[in-house]
């Protein structure tokens, strides 16, 4: 996997002077999702499959590996996008997260309490308890409106453990849950919130789309449906208003190129092919180039997207526009030995670690009024 090193633009930190006329200042917000990975707290709940992460669970997981997990977490929220932006993410989505409980604790931890986060969260309809969320500094951010819109899907004559022995392909902790009464499929709600950045609308869809449990082609059509509901949530809020700005993100278990992202929901990999009314997603071209922010048997890919309206690509920058994307994959997020050196340091019985999964950002700037 590739390390990504971002070159900075000088223009936005340094006046530019053309002629006579003034330098052009700029207004700069990072948007970001990481995926918590079991931000578990550990107390039984009896409504969800939690067992694992208690004191007497599987994971051994007690107070001080929570507050251990809590501490890891906020140093890397506190420094995503931190190469060109010196403040905290001004939006932070969230996924695998149990309860609003464990958000609470994690905005007072030390890195983070200052920047006085709002927490928009609603419990969801997956068994594990693992839900979506958004992170707002509300000094910069007033939301309006905030809603959780369910994803139907269902798997006609089966259950999750006769899926999963049917089809061994891929395993993962995040097990598809179907229901033995109607064979509904029971998997995250998509979380849209709506406010205000600085006086300018701004619309944010959270997303942790179905799991690759079972295989990646006998679920795909889950996803799919996944990204056909984000694209159904997009029309809405441009039927309402076509210059509506919009900014989809999350964990969607499907990579850029996937049936789900390029079909669904119709990103394209460059700004040139977004239409108006069009999405793009520039970690598209990333993954051609080979980074990843998730690694699956020594293969990289980039199941963290944040993607845009075409109406936050355009030119003129009296108002927010998109500038540029990454993945927050510092040395200290990655293993270092052992056999899975180079992936994500994750959580083992032997260390406390951070995530699966690395972290993305993207920029959003414009142009300071003197």
């Amino acid at each position: 996997m590739r390390i990504t090193y971002w070159i900075p633009i000088l223009f936005l930190f340094f006046p530019i002077a053309k002629n006579t006329a003034q330098p052009k200042k700029y207004v700069i917000h990072t948007v970001a999702f990481y995926n918590f990975e079991n931000l578990f707290d550990t107390i039984n709940d009896p409504d969800t499959f939690d067992e694992e992460w208690t004191p007497k669970g599987l994971q051994r997981w007690n107070y001080g590996k929570y507050q251990k997990k809590l501490g890891n977490l906020a140093r890397v929220l506190a420094e995503i996008g931190s190469a060109e932006n010196t403040d905290s993410p001004t939006f932070i989505g969230g996924c695998e997260i149990e309860n609003r409980g464990v958000l609470e604790d994690l905005v007072k931890q030390p890195k983070l309490i200052d920047k006085d986060y709002g927490i928009i969260h609603f419990d969801s309809p997956d068994k594990r308890g693992i839900d979506v969320a958004l992170l707002y500094q509300k000094k910069k951010f007033q939301p309006t409106s905030y809603s959780n819109i369910p994803l139907y899907i269902y798997k006609e004559g089966t259950t999750t453990n006769e899926n999963s022995k049917a089809n061994s392909e891929e395993k993962t902790d995040d097990e598809l849950q179907i229901s033995t009464k109607n064979y509904r499929v029971y998997t995250r709600d998509q979380l849209l919130v709506t406010g205000f950045l600085d006086g300018e609308e701004i619309n944010i869809i959270v997303n942790h789309w179905p799991s690759r449990s079972g295989g990646e082609k006998k679920s795909s059509p889950f996803r799919e449906a996944a990204g056909a509901l984000n694209r159904k949530i997009i029309d809405s809020l441009q039927r309402i208003n076509p210059e509506a700005k919009v900014i989809t993100l999350g964990d969607l278990n499907d990579g850029p190129y996937n049936k789900s992202v390029k079909f669904g929901l119709g990103a394209k990999a460059k700004k040139a092919d977004v239409l108006p009314f069009g999405i793009y997603n520039p970690f598209e071209e990333m993954a051609k180039k080979g980074f990843g922010t998730i690694a699956f048997r020594d293969a990289w890919d980039i199941f963290d997207q944040i993607m845009v309206s075409e109406t936050l690509l355009q030119s003129d920058y009296s108002s927010f526009r998109y500038w540029k994307a990454g993945i927050y994959n510092k040395s200290f997020l990655i293993q270092t030995s052992g056999q899975y050196k180079g992936y994500p340091l994750r959580h083992s019985p032997t260390e406390i670690g951070f995530s699966d999964h690395f972290p993305v950002y993207i920029y959003l700037i414009k142009e300071k009024r003197n």
